[in-house]
């Protein structure tokens, strides 16, 4: 069997078939995976609220190419604006091949006075949007799925999800000190939860569904520490950097592969090893004192 195999990167890595749909996709996180798909011969769709974003960011992936990207103009606040990206998308297209839940929000506030908002929007963005998003194109996912060749759902949630330390309440990290993201860890964590179902449910159909965790990369919601507090935040990671495009993109398109396709379930840490570690707690770790 193996004699058989084709395993050269250019088989194993051939994106020119793909349709993939990247929410969230004109800035961030987004356009780092919509940028790895158009410069591997991809046709993307990105999506966000704001046109004048989505336009500068496919004028530029297009003209990076060989790959094509158009744009749908969606907010997934409810279940509305989830229905609405899936009729423009259907509009453009009949399949779809990778589907990345990306759009994310979060809110920071004081622990003692933090909104019930603030919990409302970031569940309805981080969690019911991607689970309606997903429902929603089943059916593009299904046309042309195999055993061999699956569609994929890849999930973005966040290393948040998976750790507990209040690292953001005291300032100095992506949140104003004095103030907690306290409902966007709970969100991430959903994400995970959601993910590890629906892959369950969707293998059997030819679909993957995997989960990318990220750390600190540039993104808008990072923007505020990596301004303010950047010196704070390395001293959180044993490489001495945080992520670059590199970094994820390539994790994104392993999973699309052919290499990934034998896949699913999975959650994927990506912060070069600050959780694992514990890094920065034991940089800041008094020394012990010798008597």
């Amino acid at each position: 069997m193996t004699s058989e195999a084709n395993l050269s990167v250019p088989k194993l890595f051939d994106f020119s078939n793909h349709v993939a749909l990247v929410t969230g996709g004109a800035t961030g996180l987004g356009e780092m995976a919509a940028q790895g798909f158009v410069q591997n011969g991809a046709r993307v769709i990105i999506a966000s609220r704001k046109r004048s974003e989505l336009e500068k960011t496919a004028t530029r992936l297009n003209a990076l190419g060989p790959g094509k990207c158009n744009i749908v103009v969606a907010d997934l606040k409810d279940k509305a604006g989830c229905d609405a990206l899936v009729a423009e998308v259907k509009n453009i297209t009949d399949r779809i091949t990778v589907l990345m839940n990306n759009s994310g929000a979060s809110w920071g506030a004081p622990y003692h006075d933090f909104p019930e908002g603030g919990w409302d929007k970031v569940y309805a963005l981080n969690v019911k949007a991607m689970f309606y998003t997903t429902v929603g194109l089943e059916p593009l996912l299904l046309k042309g799925a195999t055993a061999d060749n699956p569609s994929r759902v890849i999930n973005i949630a966040s290393m948040a999800g998976i750790s507990t330390v209040d690292v953001t309440s005291a300032g100095g990290g992506v949140a104003a000190p004095g103030n907690g993201t306290y409902s966007y860890g709970p969100s991430k964590a959903a994400c995970i939860h959601l993910s590890k179902i629906t892959a369950s449910k969707l293998m059997p159909q030819h679909i993957t569904v995997n989960c990318v965790c990220p750390g600190v990369f540039p993104s808008r919601m990072t923007d505020f520490g990596l301004k303010n507090h950047a010196e704070n935040l390395l001293v959180g990671q044993p490489s001495g950097r945080w992520g670059k495009p590199e970094d994820f993109a390539g994790l994104i398109l392993f999973l699309s592969s052919a290499g990934g396709a034998h896949m699913t379930g999975g959650v994927f840490e990506i912060d070069g090893g600050a959780t694992l570690s514990n890094w920065g707690a034991v940089r800041h770790r008094p020394r012990e004192t010798k008597i």
